[in-house]
This record gives C-alpha cells, sequence and structure tokens, in this order.
C-alpha cells in the first residue's frame, strides 16, 4: 500500500506541532511546580524561606503583624531568605504573610499563621535589684544618754545668799550718834584747855 506524500506531510506537522505543545506544557508547568513558599512562625520570630522562583521577573513580599508591618515590602529574584523578629507580647500574634510572583498570581500566596507567647514572657520574674532592699545601716551618731552617770555637771553653781547673821559694818560717820560724840570732845578739849590755863597761871604766880 502506497502512502501518499501528502499525508506523511500532514503527519510530520502534526506530529511536530504535539511535541512542541507538549514541551511547552512542561517548561509552563516547571515554574509552577518549582515555586516554594516556605516560612515558619515561633513565639519570638518569623522565618522566610522562599525559593525556586522566576528570576526573569520582579516578585515581592511582604509581613504584618496584626495590621502593623513587619517587613515593608521587598523585591527579589529568584530567591528570598530572611528571619524577622517579632516584638514581646503577652498574647497571640497573627502573622500575614504576602507573596506577589510576577509570573502569574497563581504563583503567589496569602497566608496566615499565629505566633504563640513565649513561656517565659507572661509573668516576668522580678529582676535581683527590684527586690525589697534590705535596711540601710544607720549613719545616724547614737543619742547621748538623758541621764548620763559619770558627766561633769554643767549647771552653773547658785549664787550664794547674803547671810542675815552677819556682822554690821563699821559706821563711817554717818550714825545718829555722831552730834554726841562731837559735842564730847569739844568739852573735853574745853576742859584740857582751862587746866592748863590754870596750871600756867600757878606757875607764873610762884615765880
Amino acid at each position: 500500500m502506497t502512502i501518499p506524500r501528502r499525508s506523511l506531510r500532514a503527519a510530520g506537522t502534526l506530529a511536530a506541532a504535539a511535541v512542541v505543545g507538549l514541551t511547552g506544557a512542561v517548561f509552563s508547568a516547571g515554574p509552577a511546580a518549582a515555586h516554594t513558599p516556605t516560612w515558619a512562625v515561633t513565639c519570638s520570630e518569623v522565618s522566610l524561606d522562599l525559593t525556586a522562583y522566576n528570576s526573569n521577573v520582579t516578585n515581592q513580599v511582604t509581613v504584618t503583624v496584626d495590621g502593623k508591618d513587619l517587613l515593608p515590602t521587598e523585591t527579589f529574584g529568584k530567591e528570598f531568605h530572611k528571619k524577622l523578629e517579632l516584638p514581646e507580647h503577652d498574647k497571640e500574634l497573627t502573622v500575614h504573610l504576602v507573596v506577589k510572583a510576577g509570573d502569574g498570581d497563581n504563583f503567589s500566596r496569602d497566608e496566615t499563621k499565629t505566633a504563640p507567647v513565649c513561656e517565659d514572657a507572661g509573668t516576668p520574674s522580678p529582676a535581683p535589684s527590684q527586690g525589697t532592699p534590705s535596711p540601710a545601716p544607720s549613719t545616724e551618731a547614737p543619742a547621748a544618754s538623758a541621764t548620763p552617770s559619770e558627766a561633769p555637771s554643767t549647771s552653773a553653781p547658785a549664787a550664794a545668799s547674803p547671810s542675815t547673821s552677819s556682822p554690821d559694818l563699821a559706821e563711817t560717820g554717818s550714825s545718829s550718834a555722831t552730834p554726841i560724840i562731837a559735842g564730847a570732845a569739844v568739852a573735853v578739849l574745853l576742859a584740857g584747855g582751862g587746866i592748863m590755863w590754870s596750871v600756867r597761871k600757878r606757875r607764873t604766880a610762884q615765880h
């Protein structure tokens, strides 16, 4: 049986088209299967490992915690690796990851995870310096005894009161007996003068 050449050419063309189509499908499916957005969340950090992305396009990644940026939007190529430290918290946090692939939205990711509370973050133990301090030694000087047994007396000696039985002071002439004494003295002088005059007169008469 002879097959016309036209039929052979048509069959070859269809086979070639089929091969090209399968090859394109394989290449197009390759990047889709290769995109690997791996990430993990602990109580203290977020780990990002985005691998096997298309390096010929611009890819973007953003991470937020309770609506606040933990990682503002960054661009990357074939892969992206980073660890982000979470803020201290006493309740669970909502971590939101958004990855936008430049080669199609079907390769993008929009996922949410929860960061638990670290065990030692709920009730922190007080630092040693925050405890009750021991009483500091007193720097005040000891108070002096109210009644010292051997301290010398500081009270001034009592002033001596005048004795009521002391002898009278000598009279200085201002006594009330002064006129009498003066009169007696005058009388004695006069008497003496008279005696001496009489004696002289007798002697004169004898001679």
